[in-house]
């Protein structure tokens, strides 16, 4: 598909161009609170857009740093040029860049991309899910004591901070392991290819998951919101898993559950 390959290639140049940069951040910016935003996010977001843009001059584009320019347009490219802006910046070596394509409302491509380890994770709307070309499923794990978990934490809304934090001390006691690794759209891609077995979060944006989602259900994973309803990538709450630890998942996150109001939050 012709819309994949502009992906891929946008995602290749902008890799090359956030290794060229890694330890050498000039430029860093607070968007909120440990939100955080470099001349390498906007220099590579700029790019993927102008790459989308030549071929595709009438699609929209909703990007992290730009926002959204629809034009119209029934296509929605959704770019996240460098999802662990925070790892990044302190050269931890986990980030990556999140291209995906949503046409009449559906995401149909999600491609994302880790440039340090150079590793490919693509899916396509009824054509499975690949990492380097190669076909990737989930996990077989068949119960949560026996899963390896992840999960990341939003800092802009206390009462998301406090509710993850009652999620995250159930789960470590029932769980094999729970990790925090800081790019949503590589936690889910692990959960694709069987490293995580499952993953939650609160608080994320449609360029952290776009992506994400749809390899992780073309690797024959299932993806929910908390209480099992259909994910959208405008939701403010994700489950990704095997499928196999989904339900007892669900009911883990039950047990830490607030009452408070649920309010629209910005994660880089």
């Amino acid at each position: 598909m012709d819309y994949l390959d502009v992906a891929r290639r946008a995602a290749l140049e902008a890799g090359d161009l956030l290794k060229r940069y890694l330890g050498k951040v000039e430029e860093v910016e607070y968007k909120a609170k440990n939100s955080l935003v470099t001349e390498a996010d906007r220099i590579a977001e700029n790019l993927i857009i102008k790459a989308i843009k030549q071929r595709y001059p009438a699609h929209g584009i909703l990007a992290e740093e730009s926002g959204i320019e629809r034009q119209g347009s029934n296509y929605l490219w959704i770019i996240d040029p460098l999802d662990g802006t925070t790892n990044f910046t302190h050269t931890y070596p986990f980030f990556s860049v999140s291209i995906a394509l949503e046409i009449d409302g559906e995401v149909k491509i999600g491609l994302i991309y880790d440039p340090i380890k150079d590793e490919m994770f693509i899916g396509e709307r009824g054509e499975g899910a690949l990492m380097n070309d190669k076909k990737i499923v989930v996990s077989d794990a068949l119960k949560v004591e026996v899963s390896n978990l992840c999960t990341g934490f939003i800092h802009t809304a206390d009462w998301m901070v406090e509710e993850n934090l009652r999620h995250f001390g159930n789960f470590i006691r029932r769980a094999r392991a729970v990790r925090r690794d800081g790019s949503a759209a590589l936690d889910l891609c692990y959960v694709a290819c069987g490293r995580y077995d499952g993953f939650w979060e609160l608080g994320l944006n449609p360029w952290d998951t776009a992506a994400g989602y749809l390899i992780v259900e073309e690797a024959g994973g299932r993806v929910t919101k908390f209480g099992g309803e259909e994910y959208n990538i405008n939701d403010q709450e994700i489950i990704a898993s095997n499928g196999k630890i989904h339900d007892e998942m669900m009911n883990v996150l039950t047990l830490g559950r607030s009452n408070n109001s649920r309010e629209s939050t910005v994660k880089d």
